[in-house]
């Protein structure tokens, strides 16, 4: 009899599934493992533009200097008996949603020490204001073995929680092998998603398996990841609910909005492709506008990526509109040169809240082209009414429910949601749909609370 693949332990029988997963993660890992320069490379050509790309970037290999070491360490040492909380939070969205999470995880464990990664600078630049001494902060190693096992053997998490869409092959069987229980929470699931999956069943489906718990944003979600393999789903909401927007920044916003004396309609984290949609329809429909220049609306353009800033400011300027960028403005207040601009230009990190106080109403970014949309939610916590394309399937119910509230406005393209904006900001009902849209945010809070301890009952009995 041939002996058990690699990977597999004891002497327990071994289907043929197992096998298939086994060699289908091999393969993976050799994948990954040459492609490893091509990887590097990109990480240090998006450092050009944002630099903590290029900080400490031998961690993502899962190496780890001396002081770094140490410092763990020392953390470790101050709190050995306290259970620490591995949570992975990939970018700049899932770094916000985790604040509500961890709050609740805090609150019921207030021992507790947090290993927080991320993949994107963005993710690393939220996830700084999630810190309290004692905690680490790193990237997510490449998942490689040796990277991977490297970084679960230096920091021993007592378990381990990714946020909404991030299941790794290598980081599931490694933490499997060492008893690391791991949840997948606020999870959700498009069907383009699950059809990929499936393609890569062999593979995914196994890394699904590993997962000790899913806590799915809604039923359809749940329903998905049942399907791809998840064997322990529960429905729990969505956290993006509790997030509480920064008082100090709606102030900030509604100081822009007063000085604007004009209609403000935001173009909320937009995804490449949508900004040039937006400037041709935007254009069109100020030249039928009445001649008042001083009343028509103002657009404020707020990419979603930083590192395409540069590049949409050109669109702008390109397109015969005055531009003002919001990094430029004295003292964080629109003068003299900004107010008399058609077009301002988000790009500054950590003010969407400010942005959305400042608008009358948000055209939602990622609806307009195929990709999905972007986090409606926030937009309603700050009471503002959105406009969103055909395109939501990353927020699906919450784009349901908001819309039935009252607190958005579903329209086929681009042109179409141009103009609704522009009737919206122009007349009356505007306090109304405010009104509306944060009703709908309040209505659907406390995901948080009970993801927290679904979460805390995963921790190994010799840890609670």
């Amino acid at each position: 009899m041939h002996a058990p693949p690699r990977g597999f332990a004891g002497h327990r029988s071994v289907s043929m599934a197992d096998v298939k997963a086994c060699l289908a993660r091999q393969a993976y890992s050799l994948v990954l493992r040459l492609g490893t320069p091509a990887y590097l490379w990109r990480v240090w050509s998006r450092g050009r533009e944002e630099p903590d790309y290029r900080a400490h970037w031998w961690r993502r290999l899962g190496f780890y200097d001396e002081g770094y070491r140490q410092s763990w360490d020392a953390a470790v040492a101050l709190a050995p008996a306290s259970p620490c909380l591995w949570l992975h939070a990939v970018s700049l969205g899932e770094a916000r949603a985790a604040k509500p999470l961890l709050d609740a995880l805090r609150a019921q464990r207030p021992g507790m020490r947090l290993l927080l990664t991320h993949t994107t600078a963005t993710g690393m630049a939220a996830g700084r204001d999630l810190m309290l001494p004692g905690d680490a902060q790193t990237w997510l190693p490449y998942d490689t073995p040796g990277a991977v096992r490297r970084f679960l053997k230096l920091h021993r998490p007592s378990l381990g929680v990714l946020m909404e869409t991030e299941v790794w092959p290598n980081v599931q069987h490694e933490a499997a092998r060492l008893g690391v229980p791991m949840v997948l929470a606020n999870a959700r699931l498009s069907e383009k998603s699950l059809r990929q999956g499936l393609r890569l069943g062999a593979l995914m489906r196994a890394a699904a398996q590993r997962l000790s718990l899913v806590l799915a944003q809604t039923q359809a979600d749940a329903e998905r990841l049942s399907q791809m393999g998840a064997p322990c789903v529960e429905v729990c909401g969505n956290v993006k609910f509790d997030m509480t927007p920064d008082p100090a920044l709606l102030a900030r916003g509604q100081q822009w909005r007063d000085a604007s004396e004009r209609p403000v309609v935001l173009a909320a984290s937009t995804r490449e492709g949508e900004e040039a949609m937006l400037l041709n329809v935007w254009h069109e429909q100020l030249t039928q506008q009445a001649p008042e220049a001083h009343r028509l609306p103002r657009l404020l353009l707020v990419p979603r990526h930083p590192q395409r800033f540069d590049e949409v400011a050109q669109m702008v300027t390109s397109s015969g509109l005055s531009l003002s960028r919001r990094s430029t403005w004295p003292s964080g207040q629109p003068d003299a040169a900004a107010l008399a601009c058609d077009v301002w230009l988000g790009d500054s990190m950590g003010e969407m809240p400010a942005y959305f106080a400042a608008a009358h109403v948000a055209l939602l970014g990622g609806s307009f082209a195929p990709l999905g949309g972007q986090n409606l939610i926030e937009a309603a916590a700050c009471a503002c009414p959105i406009v969103m394309g055909p395109s939501t399937f990353n927020f699906a119910l919450a784009a349901e429910l908001s819309e039935a509230a009252g607190a958005a406005r579903r329209v086929p393209d681009m042109a179409a949601g141009v103009v609704t904006a522009l009737r919206w900001s122009q007349c009356g009902g505007g306090e109304e749909r405010s009104r509306q849209a944060r009703h709908f945010a309040l209505t659907h809070r406390g995901a948080s609370t009970n993801m927290a301890r679904a979460i805390w009952e995963q921790l190994p009995l010799s840890q609670g």
